[in-house]
């Protein structure tokens, strides 16, 4: 099974601000709906709670929320009390692919312990306030397998490229 995480990222590394977006980038929405549509997603808790309640679970995927917290309830959804434990329910229900969808705890675990395999990138190419952020990866372990610039536009006030990035193992 692949683990894949996928994000946007601004120059600075931040990802998000007080639970949200710094951002409203259409076209990197359409990128990842149609990325994740029809595999297993993991999410933080507090990550899951900050998609509005409409959008929640997320539809057309399986979302496994992780939490420390044994009694949360996430209707819709699957939770999980491990990163590790979310990925062996994925790779149990035969999963090819899974995606990691942050937030910044979650994304700084899987790659501290060394799970992702790929990285979906969305590099928004601005610097952001902030306050999570996503890891830094060293270069010399990833290679840039494909890249898709964006000029910024009326719907797009940044400018951005989507950039595929695979392990080195």
């Amino acid at each position: 099974m692949i683990v894949s995480a996928i994000a946007a990222v601004a120059d600075n590394g931040v990802i998000g601000r007080e639970g949200d977006l710094p951002w409203h980038l259409p076209d990197d929405m359409k990128f990842f709906t149609r990325t994740t549509r029809g595999h297993h997603i993991i999410t933080g808790r507090k990550n899951y709670e900050s998609i509005p309640d409409k959008y929640r679970p997320l539809k057309d995927r399986v979302n496994i929320v992780v939490t420390r917290n044994s009694t949360y309830a996430a209707p819709g959804a699957v939770v999980a009390g491990s990163l590790e434990d979310a990925l062996l329910l994925a790779k149990e229900a035969g999963e090819e692919e899974v995606f990691i969808i942050g937030g910044g705890q979650i994304y700084r675990e899987a790659v501290e312990k060394d799970l992702v395999d790929r990285s979906y990138l969305t590099l928004v190419h601005a610097s952001m306030r902030g306050d999570t952020y996503f890891p830094t990866l060293d270069s010399s372990d990833w290679q840039e397998t494909s890249r898709n610039f964006h000029e910024a536009d009326d719907l797009h006030a940044h400018a951005f490229s989507i950039v595929t990035m695979e392990r080195v193992r």
